[in-house]
């Protein structure tokens, strides 16, 4: 049978095969570094597709309706402009990585992946 969605994504997390996606937060959320997964994942060949699409947003409407939400991450900011434009740096870099939780989701707790059922 093939696998469902929450399947393929678990195994590309558990592979050493993909750099633009991995586990966060201790194993509770899923990390996806956008560009580099469009490339990376969606980019390949019919014969080595991951997923039926080739477009992150039908990535991300999949994730949605299996349940999982997006994750915004909150920077704190220096008082310094040094500091400051420095930590801008970064969040701009970081503002390419997407997070998404699930709580039936979880590195921890593979037993739970059968209860992420679709929407």
């Amino acid at each position: 049978l093939p696998l469902c969605f929450p399947q393929k994504l678990w195994r590309m997390l558990e592979s050493d095969q993909f750099r633009s996606i991995w586990w966060s937060e201790g194993g509770r959320c899923v990390a996806i570094n956008k560009d580099l997964f469009e490339v990376e994942v969606l980019g390949r060949g019919v014969c080595q597709r991951v997923f039926n699409t080739q477009h992150i947003r039908s990535v991300i409407r999949q994730l949605n309706l299996y349940g999982f939400t997006k994750v915004q991450r909150d920077f704190q900011r220096s008082a310094s402009l040094p500091e400051f434009l420095s930590e801008e740096a970064a969040a701009s870099a970081h503002s390419q990585i997407l997070y998404y939780y699930n709580p039936s989701f979880n590195r921890a707790h593979p037993w739970l992946l059968g209860t992420c059922k679709r929407r």
